[in-house]
């Protein structure tokens, strides 16, 4: 199987690991399911985000570089990441954490005949909440068993992404061409794709803007999307897909967790493709994921030099009993 399976994982950029850390565990009962480096940049953490087990499709990551300026939103960018909720009602359960919280939201709204709720966080980056509610298609990930969201209204893994585009005909193209999305549906200048399964887990919402300036990459915006495949011959088939269409890529890159391959695919939209495996359990056992620095074996060797240059992050959760927080 080649074909694309949806939503593999969204990576960003954050102003401070700490508070990133603190909003996904404490905010969004998210689990931290690897703490890592940049593999390009090994001063740099890169915190992995994601369900119980660290299913693909489930995971949010995060870059703090440092020094990085604010960044600012506009079109020809990936400007919004989606969550999956499994109903209507947990939205009901989010509106009144936000609110306790203090955490900008939107309300909810009606998009494409499902219930979202758009927020975002201390760096202005942006999220959107869907419900599952009535939806076929990708299965869920699990919940954070022992995280402080009850389980009936905890984040279940990615939605869709919105992506701000001014070249919407060409990138319409992309999307149906090569990747082999569809579109199912169009409101006023949004567009909703759909591929493989279907469901929540394998949308992405464009927006066609000729309006706004171009995005600037920083903190407070996503550096790229992911997208599933099976496994590595499924990437190898993407690889050659990708130059068959004539897009420049990085060719086959080991990331330890899963294999890539990256492509910029349009003015400011860096897609990746990524397998499912082997995943973020090999390394660390199940009840302290996220807990110690994790480390791809090609650079188990400068381990005292990278915990030299990188600050500790106190990630110890295993120790916590979470009180499921009933707003």
């Amino acid at each position: 199987m080649n074909g694309l399976k949806g939503m593999h994982h969204v990576t960003a950029i954050t102003s401070s690991a700490e508070e990133n850390y603190k909003f996904f565990t404490y905010v969004l009962g998210m689990r931290l399911v690897k703490k890592t480096v940049n593999q390009d940049d090994i001063q740099t953490y890169h915190l992995f985000f994601a369900d119980d087990q660290g299913n693909a499709g489930t995971d949010m990551t995060f870059f703090d570089f440092r020094g990085i300026p604010k960044g600012s939103h506009g079109t020809n960018e990936i400007f919004k990441t989606g969550f999956r909720v499994p109903s209507d009602e947990a939205l009901n359960y989010w509106v009144k954490r936000f609110d306790r919280l203090e955490v900008k939201h939107t309300g909810i709204q009606e998009q494409f005949g499902v219930k979202t709720l758009s927020f975002v966080d201390f760096d202005d980056q942006q999220y959107q909440l869907f419900s599952d509610e009535n939806l076929d298609g990708v299965a869920p990930g699990i919940p954070w068993q022992k995280g402080p969201i009850p389980l009936e209204y905890a984040i279940t893994g990615l939605g869709p992404i919105h992506v701000r585009i001014a070249q919407f005909d060409y990138f319409k193209e992309v999307l149906e061409k090569v990747m082999e999305y569809k579109e199912i549906a169009s409101e006023g200048s949004l567009h909703l794709f759909e591929v493989g399964e279907g469901g929540n887990g394998a949308r992405v919402i464009v927006e066609k803007n000729v309006v706004l300036p171009a995005g600037r990459q920083g903190f407070g915006t996503v550096h790229h999307a992911a997208f599933r495949v099976e496994d590595r011959a499924a990437l190898d088939y993407w690889i050659n897909r990708m130059a068959q269409f004539g897009f420049q890529t990085s060719g086959f890159v080991d990331r330890f967790f899963f294999g890539s391959l990256y492509a910029r695919v349009a003015p400011g939209i860096l897609f990746e493709f990524a397998t499912d495996g082997p995943g973020f359990m090999g390394d660390e056992p199940y009840e302290t994921l996220g807990e110690k620095l994790s480390l791809p074996p090609f650079l188990e060797s400068k381990r005292e030099e990278i915990e030299g240059m990188v600050r500790p992050i106190d990630t110890v959760r295993s120790t916590t009993d979470f009180e499921k927080e009933y707003e």
